[in-house]
This record gives structure tokens, sequence and C-alpha cells, in this order.
């Protein structure tokens, strides 16, 4: 089915004995939206056959994305669960587990129809259609508005209430909806930080046509809140001339890292004072906005995990991205947020935070399938991450991704 996430195997590196379950992600229309704005289960008998289909099959459970933008659509603070309350029951009465996904990001895909498109609540879209600052804006002025920007993570402009307390609102709604259901048939709960529920900035807008593979990306810090902030950090700094842009010289979406300066090999500005100024300053927001909203997210699930940590499983998670991996500057992973160089390992930093709280990573595809004249290296990538995350005692998870782009 277009668009639908084929499985998720969920894996521990804490004991190798262990069984590994299998869960499988619903597709994407599942249920859509009808002409009455309604989230409605589409085909439930055959949706029925089909999950109990799963469990003579062996798999586990099922991962369901649980879209802010459909619970909390109309009203801030009227939450609507029916949609999810048929859906969890179906999956209860076919004898599966959950894990559920908290997305606070919109589901845009161009290849799906009208009814699985899910964007954020409409009252967050009223607001962005004044104030496009709430959204990630690029050098040029263009906002994207599948996730709010984490400029706005302390910022009441919801009707009073900041972006942090709309996600802490909305976990809190969840999770005492379905409390009888935490660590008997929900197992896990992912929390969404970014594009895609990923901890990351959208600096590869693939579905609007800015970006495409394998280019490097653009910074994603140019809504008035971030700009603000890095005007203070600079001025804080002494450095009151680096708090008015980003870098200058570091391309466009599609441009390749050796013919731009910021992301030259040997001596790019990326190593400069000013270049490392920013990219502290760029890649700490993004440790900042998931450090808060995971604090959030525990806060919320002690009241579920009366009987030990693994109770309910807490995940996050981070993007693969595995092009020019194989370059001193890591240009893609730069612009996303991960300060992640050939002279600097920047998951470390990530897994320090994901250690307090949980984590897991996309798994991405073999070396061999990536062209060697793009420095691709999802391998490399991978064992990075799983070497940071052993050290932080921290729990893997790998989950297929909808696109690929050497396909």
């Amino acid at each position: 089915m277009a668009g639908q996430k084929e499985g998720s195997l969920h894996c521990s590196h804490k004991s190798k004995e262990r069984r590994v379950p299998v869960f499988v992600m619903m597709p994407l229309d599942t249920f859509g939206i009808t002409d009455l704005g309604i989230a409605k289960i589409r085909r439930p008998k055959a949706l029925s056959v089909s999950l109990r289909a799963l469990k003579l099959a062996g798999v586990h459970g099922v991962m369901v994305e649980v879209w802010w933008g459909v619970v909390e659509r109309i009203s801030p603070l009227k939450y609507d669960w029916s949609v999810y309350e048929d859906l969890f029951k179906m999956i209860c009465e076919a004898g599966l587990k959950l894990h559920i996904a908290l997305s606070f990001h919109a589901c845009l895909y161009p290849f799906s129809s009208p009814m699985t498109n899910i964007g954020l609540p409409l009252w967050v879209a009223e607001i962005g259609n004044m104030n496009k600052d709430i959204y990630f804006r690029d050098r040029h002025g263009y906002s994207n508005d599948e996730y709010l920007s984490i400029g706005v993570d302390q910022m009441p402009v919801f009707y009073g209430r900041t972006a942090v307390e709309c996600y802490e609102d909305f976990m809190f709604s969840c999770i005492d909806r379905f409390q009888s259901l935490m660590g008997n048939t929900i197992e896990g709960i992912t929390i969404g930080l970014g594009p895609s529920g990923e901890l990351r900035y959208p600096a590869h807008p693939i579905f609007d046509g800015r970006w495409k593979f394998p280019g490097i990306g653009e910074f994603q810090c140019y809504d008035k809140y971030m700009m603000e902030d890095l005007k203070q950090t600079a001025f804080q700094a002494g450095k009151p001339d680096w708090g008015y842009a980003g870098p200058q010289d570091a391309g466009s979406y599609n441009s390749f890292p050796l013919g731009e300066p910021f992301f030259k090999d040997g001596n790019g500005t990326y190593l400069s004072d000013y270049g490392q100024f920013f990219m502290e300053w760029y890649s700490g927001k993004l440790l900042e906005h998931a450090d808060c909203i995971l604090g959030k997210a525990v806060k919320v699930l002690k009241t579920c995990q009366q009987d030990g940590p693994d109770v309910v499983l807490l995940v996050a998670k981070i993007a693969g991205i595995h092009w020019w991996y194989r370059t001193d500057s890591h240009a893609a992973e730069l612009t996303a947020g991960y300060y992640n160089t050939a002279y600097r390992n920047g998951y470390d930093s990530i897994a320090a935070v994901f250690a307090r709280h949980g984590g897991s990573n996309q798994c991405p595809m073999l070396d061999s399938e990536q062209p060697e004249i793009y420095c691709c290296s999802p391998e490399g990538l991978l064992k990075q991450i799983r070497e940071v995350a052993t050290q932080g005692n921290i729990t893997l998870i790998g989950e297929n991704a909808i696109q690929r782009f050497d396909k």
C-alpha cells in the first residue's frame, strides 16, 4: 500500500538471549478524515481479518501513529479519542500488543489520498496563517508547516500556551484515556520530536520539491523566534555580528559539499570560530528541545510505571542521514542539526539526552546499495550510533523507512 511502512523490528542490545518481538506498522490509510472532519476507520471488517492474520503469523504487535492533528483537531484542549478507542479495541481483540507513536508532525505525502493527509490541528494552522514564524523557515523565507519551529517551544502563542505545553497536555490526555492499557497492551510509546517524528530540522524537504537526494540541504533557523535566540546568544558570546543570520557560504538545498566553502574538506568555514559557534547553537537548540519534551514525557509516564522502568518503553527517534557521511564535514547531517563531523562525535550529546529517557534510530540501508560518488555510509552511521548507544545503555529499535533514495 502506497506510503505504508512495512514493519518495525524492536530489539535490545542488552541481551542476546531475549526474544525479538516484531511489530507491524499500521498503514497510513487505516483511517481517514471525512468531509465533515471526522476520523473514521476505513474497511473495519477487512482490518479485523488482517489483524487476526498477523497474530496467526506470529507478529507480536502493531505500531500505531497517534496524530495530534486528529485528536485535538478542532479546538485547543478538546480531545476526541474515539477513532483510537475503536482501533485499539480491535487490536486487543486480535490478541496483539501495541506500540503507539505520539505524532506532533503533519502527514502530507504527495502519494497519499486527501483522506490520508493529516495536517497539524486546524486551530494551529489558523495561527500559522497569521504568523508563519511558528514554523521553521529557510534563508529564502520559505516556511515548512510539517512541524512547529523549536523557536516557539517556550512562546505562549497558542492561545496562551507554549508549544511544549501543547505537547505535554496531549500526552497527559493520551495516558489518562488509555491508562488501563499501559504496560499490558501498550508496551511502548514513541514521542515525536520533529518532522516525521524524528529529532531533526526539516533541512531536506523532499515533498515540496525544494530538495532531492543527495543534496546537502539548508539550515532551518530563519523564523523570527530562532533568529532572536541566535542574536541573544551571539551577543552573550561577545560576537554580536554573528547573530544576524546563519552561514552565508553553505550553498543551497541541492548543492554538493565540496563546492561550498562552509563544508569544504580540510579548511571549511564549519571549522572556524564562527562555524563552531553557529553549529553549537544550532545543534544545541535541538538538544534542548529533545531534553525538554522527553522530560515531560517521563513525568507523564510515571503514573503507569509503578512496576519498573521497562513497563512502558519510552522511545525517541533520530534520522539516518547517511549521505556525505564519508566527507569531513558530514554536510547533510549538519544542516539537519546533527553536529557530527570527522573531528567530532555529534551523537554523543544526543545519546546523553536519550540515556535519561530512552531512544531509538531508524536502521539505514547497506553501503553496497548506495552510490559511491555521494560518499554515503549508512553502515558507518549505524555503527557509530550503536557504539554511543551501548556506551549510554540505550536500547536500539529499528524501523523501516518510507523513502528509499536508491530505488
